[in-house]
């Protein structure tokens, strides 16, 4: 019932995160009647997003052709580096104006089961900065699984080598959450993580 044209952009759009079958489909169906113009509009828009979207070659993170605003920004403190997985962590984490240091993107978590390892990764980028830029504490913004915590301990050992200062976020239960509804690790961490509450 579906022509051809029409199942290959649903089977497309319904490999992208967060969109299912039903979904794709009515994206598909909503290009299409929209007209020729709109879906040449979002094609000529995907096309320029590779073209003028850049890797930042200190940071890792995403930026323009003329550089990262973040590693040019020069009010941000240079002595203090977030490590996160990915480039999109850094927007997450600058979102909340809580950091106001600079960013290294690794590019991934250490996995030996799935053959990733300290060459894999932007590590050794990692180790010259904070030798170049005397970085003096690396935060490590990593998730809580197994790679993680590899990741988190293998470059704990080699930076705290280096003289340099590593902190983790803390973690615990989410702002509005119920106890009812928190894993073990999480109340665990939780409960590690806690701090004193003052009194008036």
């Amino acid at each position: 019932m579906i022509p051809k044209a029409l199942q290959i952009l649903i089977s497309e759009l319904s490999q992208l995160p967060g969109i299912g079958p039903r979904s794709a489909e009515r994206l598909a169906l909503h290009l299409f009647l929209n007209g020729k113009n709109s879906s040449e509009s979002l094609g000529n828009c995907l096309l320029r997003l590779h073209e003028e979207v850049l890797f930042c070659s200190i940071c890792g993170g995403l930026c323009e052709v003329s550089g990262c605003e973040v590693c040019k920004d020069e009010s941000r403190d240079s002595e203090l580096l977030c490590v996160v997985e990915r480039p999109v962590d850094i927007l997450s984490i600058d979102k909340s104006g809580a950091f106001k240091g600079r960013y290294h993107v690794l590019g991934g978590k250490l996995s030996p089961i799935n053959g990733v390892g300290p060459e894999d990764l932007r590590i050794a980028e990692l180790f010259d900065r904070v030798r170049k830029e005397a970085v003096k504490e690396v935060l490590i913004a990593l998730g809580m699984d197994v790679e993680s915590e590899a990741t988190v301990y293998f470059l704990t050992k080699r930076l705290a080598a280096l003289g340099v200062k590593v902190s983790r976020l803390a973690q615990g239960l989410p702002a509005g959450a119920s106890l009812e509804f928190a894993d073990g690790l999480t109340l665990e961490r939780a409960i590690e993580n806690r701090v004193p509450v003052e009194s008036e």
